[in-house]
């Protein structure tokens, strides 16, 4: 079993708080050229890991395979009773949870990409994973993304609806990442590990 990093949005930490949220979807990179691609399980000494063949080369998951682990990293701040960050006693909150009311409000949020271990409170088991083209992707799978169809500043008439608006909220901008684009996905399924 190894343990990798992930990194999630407010939004999405709440749904997998609240239960809502069992997949997510990663952007193949780099994407392959068409037509050829294969999924496959593969054994190692690491344990069983997808694999996906792109032109003539296998690519490993960078999310691992089943019974790994992810520990979430989410936007945070260190609260200390002495004032001085990451030092002494103290207590992490995270923004996800500010909506909900803090009993403090940090200095400056720090950003998830700089989230340590430690700071983690939300590990999640590796249940399946495959690859496929983002929209692929039916109306059951965007339920289990996390999204609804009241979600956002905009009514959707369907789960899909609202995960492509989310979708394109997130990857929209980058080169190849859209819906339109279609891009290769890492399509991860998950339960939550209550530690």
């Amino acid at each position: 079993m190894t343990e990798k990093p992930i990194l999630f949005s407010g939004e999405m930490v709440r749904a997998i708080l609240d239960g809502r949220k069992t997949q997510t979807r990663r952007v193949v990179k780099p994407q392959p050229i068409e037509p050829t691609y294969l999924f496959a399980m593969h054994w190692d000494e690491q344990g069983c890991r997808g694999l996906f063949k792109g032109e003539d080369e296998w690519r490993i998951s960078p999310y691992g395979s089943y019974g790994d682990r992810l520990w979430v990293r989410e936007t945070w701040a260190f609260i200390s009773g002495d004032g001085e960050e990451i030092s002494g006693e103290g207590e992490v909150i995270y923004k996800a949870d500010s909506d909900r009311g803090l009993s403090q409000a940090p200095e400056r949020w720090r950003p998830s990409i700089h989230m340590p271990r430690w700071a983690s409170r939300i590990t999640l088991e590796v249940t399946g994973i495959r690859v496929e083209r983002l929209r692929e992707i039916s109306e059951e799978d965007a339920i289990a993304e996390g999204v609804r169809i009241g979600m956002g500043a905009m009514p959707y008439f369907s789960c899909l609806d609202a995960f492509k608006a989310l979708w394109d909220s997130i990857n929209g901008k980058r080169p190849g990442c859209s819906w339109e684009a279609n891009p290769w996905v890492w399509p991860v399924e998950f339960r939550r590990v209550e530690e």
